[in-house]
């Protein structure tokens, strides 16, 4: 059974499970309102030291695929694949984010959370909802840091700025013109590993297509 966290609790991943490689669920939603969902590998130092563990929709991978960007899945607005025992020692933290994408404000976004599944069970839940924030453009839903052991922690911290600000936040730096990744890019959804959980609400598959039958060959004069 998944255990509910609420903001600032924090636990020992391996009190949710014995497992390394898991799956990271986030959904969000509002009227009218578009999201970036990304995660932050940071240093001891809570910085983002090397580019290229900012992992989002223009950079869906780490160098060494400890940390991947999955796309939709299984009811979750975007998923990640975290690969504990993958990450490298100067990564002491990552950190999930989402901001929102255009106009609007995070305190007009429905119920919705951040979980945690390994081997296709959830095993840790954090629920969140608009009430929790007022003007706030992004917000800081949860933390994989490693402290003697890797450990979760429900954060719930809204932030001001949008996802530029969170990324100078973090001591990124900000290209000066951010194209939107081509649909080729983006993850796609069937690729689901076989760690996630099962799809809700997936519409059932229609019969195989049979393959024509040959042609008769033609009637004897």
């Amino acid at each position: 059974m998944a255990r509910e966290f609420q903001r600032g609790h924090k636990a020992r991943i391996s009190d949710l499970t014995a497992g390394t490689d898991l799956y990271v669920g986030v959904q969000i939603s509002g009227p009218g309102l578009s999201f970036d969902i990304s995660c932050f590998g940071l240093d001891a130092d809570e910085r983002l030291s090397d580019d290229r563990y900012f992992v989002f929709y223009n950079q869906p991978k780490s160098p060494e695929e400890a940390i991947q960007l999955l796309g939709a899945q299984a009811g979750d607005t975007e998923s990640f694949r975290v690969t504990l025992d993958r990450i490298p020692p100067q990564i002491q933290k990552l950190s999930f984010t989402a901001t929102i994408d255009g106009a609007g404000q995070m305190s007009q976004i429905a119920p919705g959370y951040i979980r945690i599944v390994a081997g296709g069970e959830e095993v840790a839940r954090y629920p969140f909802s608009g009430v929790e924030f007022s003007t706030e453009r992004a917000v800081m839903l949860g933390d994989f840091y490693l402290k003697d052991v890797w450990r979760f922690a429900a954060v719930g911290q809204g932030f001001d700025g949008g996802l530029d600000a969170l990324l100078q936040n973090f001591g990124g730096e900000v290209a000066e013109q951010e194209t939107p990744a081509p649909a080729a890019q983006q993850p796609q959804a069937s690729a689901a590993p076989g760690f996630a959980p099962p799809a809700f609400g997936v519409p059932g598959t229609s019969e195989p297509a049979r393959a024509p039958a040959p042609a008769a060959p033609p009637a004897p004069a």
